[in-house]
């Protein structure tokens, strides 16, 4: 259990209030379900009010940097030039691409074409072509607080097979959205798109999935999308994380580019989709930070 607070104590979460008008009644939840055996999230990834403040602007930013990318991918870029647009456009907002030199990643931006399931390393090689489906990845740094989302676009005379991975993944969001019930187990997120990708025909990425985001750029909990009803870290009002499902057309095995350790590729060269938004547990339900 917690260690027994005072009301008036300065609460736990930093806030600035008391414990007693602030997570007092949280407090109180949460100890029914550790008691009841549920898994508990800690808490130091429960936002506070300007936590979550800090994470919506450096939202705003990311949502800005995809809705930019949107108006000038065309055929013919190249993924290099994408990665340009993300850093010029990220940096004049006085954000930080979150990507870059991350453990050793080299470019501002994920960029990922076809059977590239993520992780695609922008270059001046890979030029976009008619038919291709790309998923672009960005993450903001924004005065020390991080936001990530990806969207998935289509150029010009895309295969109807390849337009609806592309649209059946993007309606997989909503599907694991209405899961995101305060709380409630997380493991339901994953399961109920597992469920909707199954019966369209296709299969999840087991291996990669969403995860915590907000203080740093990847925190727990680790979102799985081929998970069990009922299972996983309760849902509580101030998480913050990613829904992020990656679907194959094909099987769901994949395996990581050995010569640059880190771009991931469907296992029998068939394509793979993936969207991302980051979404913050409220009392009432969610909140959508990005997109």
């Amino acid at each position: 259990m917690f260690k027994k607070m005072r009301d008036n104590a300065p609460c736990w979460c930093k806030s600035g209030k008391r414990y007693g008008e602030c997570h007092k009644e949280y407090d109180q939840m949460i100890s029914r379900l550790k008691e009841a055996k549920k898994k508990i999230p800690s808490r130091k990834i429960i936002k506070n009010e300007m936590q979550i403040q800090g994470i919506r602007e450096s939202s705003k930013i990311n949502i800005a940097v995809l809705d930019y990318v949107a108006e000038h991918i065309r055929i013919g870029m190249s993924t290099e030039e994408i990665n340009t647009l993300v850093y010029e456009k990220t940096t004049e907002m006085g954000g930080i691409p979150a990507p870059l030199n991350y453990k050793g990643f080299p470019k501002s931006v994920c960029t990922s074409i076809g059977s590239q399931v993520c992780h695609g390393i922008p270059s001046v090689n890979d030029v976009l072509e008619d038919g291709d489906i790309i998923n672009v990845d960005v993450s903001t740094i924004y005065n020390g607080y991080f936001s990530d989302s990806s969207r998935m676009f289509m150029m010009g005379n895309v295969h109807p097979e390849a337009r609806r991975l592309v649209e059946v993944t993007k309606e997989s969001i909503n599907v694991g959205l209405s899961q995101v019930v305060p709380w409630q187990p997380i493991g339901n997120v994953g399961a109920a798109i597992h469920e909707f990708a199954q019966e369209n025909g296709y299969t999840v990425v087991r291996e990669i999935g969403g995860h915590g985001v907000g203080l740093q750029f990847h925190e727990e909990p680790f979102v799985c999308f081929v998970s069990d009803w009922n299972t996983g870290m309760i849902m509580a009002p101030g998480m913050v994380f990613t829904i992020e499902p990656m679907i194959n057309m094909g099987e769901a095995d994949i395996f990581i580019d050995a010569d640059n350790e880190w771009t991931v590729y469907t296992d029998d060269g068939m394509p793979s989709a993936q969207w991302e938004v980051t979404v913050l547990v409220t009392e009432e339900g969610y909140e959508i930070l990005t997109y």
